[in-house]
């Protein structure tokens, strides 16, 4: 019998068409934090677990203590608009009474998969992926530890080789060191953990016999939270956002600590602010406001059909009766200090007055905050970098199938611009971008990379900024005094007065 067709009509789909594909999830909220009386076998520490927020049976699971418990209620707060649920990622840690003890928890181990690291396998385990990280209210704690100043008297007369420093005095504990005898004077110090002190020990060098006369200086120095240190590479990771709190018992306080934070676009505004909720007696209690905060972005998200493209400034949040500290703001007086707080990328939650013509608003609390703490102008604002992420994320969804099933041919490359332009132009049309280009040079595309392969092309798109002043010109308009003489002068019917 015949393989192939003698005589007849055969069809032969090649299959290089443009893709069409659907967008990643941007709105999935990564939680790090502590739940006390939480069931262990539902959320077991140092799991990534998926829940969603209304979920009652996983919220009674989750127990009714902790920094989780919160953040649920208050990311619930803010949902709304046909909007029944956020989907949440919850790794739970050990809770302590120490904030350190708790914040050592959630750096965690990368080898392990402990801490932080539990959301990379979120992706693997759940099937979805954290795009917003928090850990409410472990983000604005800072060490102060001890810092080797320098040897201000060397002594004489010591037993030679290395030893154990002894700290004597100050205010904290936990500081170790060495230091180095030779020809029987004091030549190095080594401060090996700089511990937690609020005052400076002294040293003592009594380890080397005989040693007298060897003084040397200690400073305290303040290290970054370790929280807000490694965020920003497990953002990088896994393409998402992650919101700190400070300090808000000064704004001092608040400014030393930003200035410890990295500078990368994976940082939202970062808050100084506390959330003023009533609990479940009636009493005023403060809780982290970054649940509330992040709420918005899911509900921001929804409202344009999962597409990150738009801020969240200038939007109400729900379930909050005040915030600690009050941060004036008005939006006709430069030299108020939420002017002054937004000009260094934090974002503020705000009260409205009825009847201020300087106020956003007339009533309820109003966050503004549009910024990143990157250092490149181009990614400054968090909507700009959420939709390049979402543009990107597709693009490795929509061109992924053509790998290894096609070879490399024009009507191949021509298949990949072309799906690459449907999606661009999808998003232009809804204003997500301003414009964009897809661009196949040449000169990028040398006939042996062609042979093993690769292709290398070029998009270019700009997604629109935020508005963020108006500035209306006032000015006198002496024309209108024309068209009043001429209107007189019609009324009066061109006459004189005697």
């Amino acid at each position: 019998m015949a393989s192939e067709l003698i005589v007849g009509v055969k069809h032969l789909r090649d299959g290089i068409e443009a893709q069409a594909v659907l967008g990643a999830d941007m709105s999935v909220i990564g939680i790090i934090g502590t739940a006390p009386d939480a069931d262990a076998g539902v959320f077991p520490l140092d799991t990534a677990v998926l829940m969603y927020t209304n979920d009652k049976a996983l919220l009674t699971a989750l127990g009714t203590t902790g920094t989780l418990v919160d953040a649920v209620k208050g990311i619930s707060a803010q949902l709304g608009g046909g909007v029944g649920a956020a989907r949440c990622v919850l790794v739970r840690v050990t809770d302590n009474a120490s904030a350190q003890v708790v914040i050592g928890s959630i750096l965690g181990n990368e080898a392990n998969g402990t801490g932080v690291y539990a959301f990379l396998d979120a992706p693997e385990d759940l099937g979805v992926t954290p795009r917003l990280l928090i850990a409410p209210g472990y983000t604005s704690q800072q060490v102060t530890g001890v810092k080797f100043g320098a040897i201000t008297a060397p002594g004489a007369g010591g037993t030679n080789g290395t030893f154990a420093l002894a700290f004597v005095g100050g205010t904290g504990t936990g500081a170790e060191g060495t230091f180095t005898v030779a020809g029987g004077a004091l030549t190095a110090v080594t401060i090996t953990a700089p511990g937690n002190y609020t005052v400076a020990p002294t040293l003592s060098f009594a380890a080397s016999a005989n040693l007298v006369g060897a003084t040397a200086a200690l400073t305290l120095e303040t290290f970054a939270n370790g929280v807000c240190a490694i965020m920003p590479a497990i953002c990088e990771r896994l393409k998402a956002m992650f919101l700190p709190e400070g300090p808000t018992n000064t704004r001092a306080a608040a400014v030393d600590w930003l200035e410890t934070i990295p500078r990368s676009q994976r940082v939202l505004h970062p808050l100084r602010q506390d959330a003023k909720i009533l609990d479940s007696l009636g009493d005023v209690v403060t809780k982290p406001l970054s649940p509330y905060v992040i709420g918005l972005y899911v509900r921001r998200d929804a409202e344009h059909d999962g597409r990150p493209g738009h801020s969240i400034a200038n939007q109400q949040i729900y379930g909050i009766v005040g915030v600690s500290p009050t941060i004036p703001f008005s939006i006709t007086d430069p030299a108020v200090v939420g002017q002054d707080d937004l000009a260094i990328s934090l974002g503020i939650v705000f009260r409205g007055d009825t009847g201020v013509d300087g106020a956003l608003t007339d009533g309820g609390f109003t966050f503004w905050g549009t910024d990143t703490l990157s250092e490149q102008s181009e990614w400054l604002f968090a909507n700009v970098c959420r939709m390049r992420d979402y543009i990107e994320l597709m693009q490795v969804r929509a061109v992924r199938t053509y790998l290894g099933k096609f070879n490399l041919t024009a009507q191949t490359v021509q298949a990949i611009i072309n799906t690459l332009d449907t999606q661009l132009r999808n998003f232009k049309a809804d204003g997500d971008i301003l414009d964009y280009r897809i661009e196949f040079d040449p000169d990028a595309n040398s006939p042996e990379e062609l042979r093993l392969g690769n292709i290398d092309l070029t998009f270019r798109a700009e997604e629109p900024p935020v508005l963020r002043k108006i500035l209306i010109r006032s000015r006198r308009y002496a024309e209108a005094l024309d068209g009043l003489v001429r209107s007189i002068s019609i009324q009066l019917g061109n006459q004189g007065v005697a």
